[in-house]
């Protein structure tokens, strides 16, 4: 089963010679059109995620589906495998349900738009883009709840649809969905946005085409992908080894009260081919902290860490994937049995990237990240304003970066490199709120050589009645630390109620009362340490003291001793010389302590139990 796509003009396409300039001033075309693609979506769209904040993935794929440029990999294949319908010109197909794409998109409330580009009949390219909407129906507002046990409960399912037939929207089809979301005007204004960045790309494809010719445009992106191909050849043979490598880490919970849940995966190299088997990781959640991870998206994910990581001149695309294989048993926590829920799917996804780090590191210890790609944490606030309104806030926190080779992490950062934070001035005008406080954490990242990224402090005031929910991680694991470095410290969630009372919230909750003059203290976890601390340059530490990075007893955790004129030298080289006298080697990763370690100190350290084990 698989689509069909329709052409009036079946003249076969040409593999012609292209010189280097032209390949790359094609490339740069391409690239442009991909940043135009953001900018028409960012000035009109309507929500605050999409709009402020950038949750919206697009790409240009070349006729066969694979991407050329873009951000997140290509979801065509997986959509057009699973696809049993003919598509011809001006058709633009949107969907958004993992189940009936081969998790194209790994969750409901992300709406992808696919669109095929066409060229005086003849397929040339696709363009598509998937943005995250502020509701998609379900259970609770959001469209992202805890406690689902089935995809059912999650909104609306949207199938592989015709939003357009041959340029003509059906909008019979539209008003059926946007019936059954929360915020239609907001979803409608997306989700034209989404449609009319992907046009903007269409339309510069066929210019580009138009300028230098059909088959030198089709060629050229193959040219790009072979570009890719070889250049993630060298790396793979390079950093991935022919003897296996094992990592695990957890997700710390299921939001239900059971975890940690294990992600365990094996890596090793056949020839040039990197292999990633993710056989020991856990069955799948009864509750929606489920990943339905493709094996196309692993392979980006893949692709994407290694890049920006060993030579981020690349372009990234899809050329390397037939150097990787991904191997998922079906039925665990990253491949679920239908209809297991899927919303909370980000926990697990950060925890990919942890995972990857960990694998990696072992054989290229001088390149390894330490933890803190470890979640999107998300907070939700809804109910009715002063004029009797409905309102409804989405927003993404952001968490310290992992320390790395080349330097500290940083601070209060996105796990994805294009998120942006939504300003403080349009939240508190768009939403009855107050921000009281928006800050580092002090000492949250991990000591170390170079130091993990602090994470982030805010602080909500609630100014009406309403209810919020929290999606977030590292709450009982580390972000652990690597080469000596400490792990980061762990993100905890504090509601201090109007009469003064406190109250120790969950990483993962939802339909949480609040009343106005309620204010929530939303911390996010530092990233992990890299390198031994003590070598870290003392007049930097002092520096970091200056910026309120990290404070004065903090700042012994390097073994530096700040007084009232700056370091102590003398006080600093004697505590740094009883702290290497009493250390003992703890191997290349600092977990924390084990999991049962950690279980055992957690409502001492946490104020919260710690979770059951998993029945599966």
């Amino acid at each position: 089963m698989s689509a069909t796509i329709i052409e009036t003009n079946t003249r076969p396409f040409n593999q012609v010679d292209v010189d280097t300039v032209t390949v790359d001033i094609i490339e740069n075309a391409l690239r442009n059109a991909r940043e135009e693609m953001d900018a028409v979506l960012f000035r009109t769209a309507m929500s605050p995620g999409i709009r402020e904040q950038g949750d919206c993935f697009p790409m240009i794929a070349n006729r066969d589906g694979k991407m050329v440029v873009g951000q997140f990999g290509s979801f065509i294949y997986g959509f057009t495998e699973a696809y049993n319908e003919q598509i011809e010109e001006g058709d633009i197909i949107l969907t958004n349900d993992p189940y009936m794409c081969n998790a194209a998109v790994s969750h409901l409330p992300d709406w992808i738009v696919l669109v095929p580009i066409f060229k005086d009949g003849r397929h040339i390219a696709w363009s598509a883009m998937f943005g995250h909407m502020s509701d998609n129906g379900g259970m609770v507002p959001g469209s992202i709840p805890i406690r689902a046990n089935s995809i059912y409960q999650e909104g609306i399912r949207i199938p592989p649809t015709k939003l357009y037939k041959k340029g003509e929207l059906q909008s019979d089809v539209l008003e059926l969905i946007l019936h059954n979301v929360r915020t239609p005007q907001w979803n409608r204004f997306d989700l034209n946005a989404l449609v009319a960045a992907c046009r903007t790309a269409a339309k510069r494809c066929v210019e580009i085409a138009e300028r230098f010719g059909d088959d030198v445009f089709h060629t050229t992106m193959n040219i790009m992908l072979e570009r890719n191909y070889q250049a993630m050849k060298v790396i793979i043979e390079t950093i991935v080894p022919q003897e296996p490598r094992v990592f695990e880490d957890y997700v710390c919970d299921d939001g239900v009260g059971c975890g940690p849940y294990k992600i365990r995966c094996k890596m090793w190299r056949e020839g040039s081919k990197a292999i990633f088997d993710f056989d020991g990781t856990d069955p799948q959640a009864q509750s929606s902290i489920n990943f339905y991870l493709n094996e196309e998206m692993f392979k980006m994910f893949f692709g994407s860490f290694t890049i920006n990581l060993f030579d981020p001149q690349i372009l990234f695309n899809d050329g390397f994937y037939d150097l990787v294989d991904v191997r998922i048993p079906e039925g665990t926590l990253l491949k679920p049995k239908f209809p297991a829920p899927l919303s909370g799917r980000t926990h697990a996804l950060g925890r990919i990237f942890d995972v990857m780090g960990g694998l990696l590191g072992q054989s290229a210890p001088d390149a390894i990240n330490a933890a803190g790609f470890s979640d999107s944490p998300h907070l939700f606030y809804s109910g009715y304003d002063r004029k009797g309104e409905w309102f409804q806030l989405f927003q993404i926190g952001f968490g310290g970066i992992p320390g790395r080779p080349v330097g500290d992490g940083p601070d209060g950062h996105s796990l994805w490199p294009g998120f942006t934070n939504v300003p403080n001035e349009f939240i508190e005008a768009y939403f009855p709120l107050r921000i009281e406080t928006y800050a580092t954490i002090p000492d949250s990242g991990g000591a170390g050589l170079h130091r993990g990224g602090n994470g982030l402090s805010v602080a909500y005031r609630f100014l009406v009645d309403g209810r919020i929910a929290i999606h977030d991680e590292r709450w009982l694991t580390y972000p652990w630390g690597v080469k000596g470095g400490e792990p980061g410290m762990r993100s905890t969630k504090r509601l201090v109620r109007g009469d003064g009372s406190e109250q120790w919230l969950p990483a993962k909750c939802e339909d949480i009362e609040v009343k106005a003059g309620d204010l929530l203290y939303f911390n996010t976890w530092g990233g992990g340490g890299w390198g031994d601390p003590l070598e870290r340059d003392a007049e930097l530490v002092h520096a970091d003291v200056e910026r309120g990075l990290v404070s004065v007893a903090g700042a012994r955790r390097y073994g530096v001793v700040i007084g009232a004129a700056g370091v102590d030298a003398g006080a600093t080289a004697a505590l740094r010389e009883k702290m290497a006298a009493a250390r003992t080697d703890g191997g290349l990763f600092n977990f924390g302590g084990t999991i049962e370690e950690i279980k055992a100190r957690c409502e001492a350290e946490t104020h919260l139990p710690p979770p059951l084990a998993p029945t599966f």
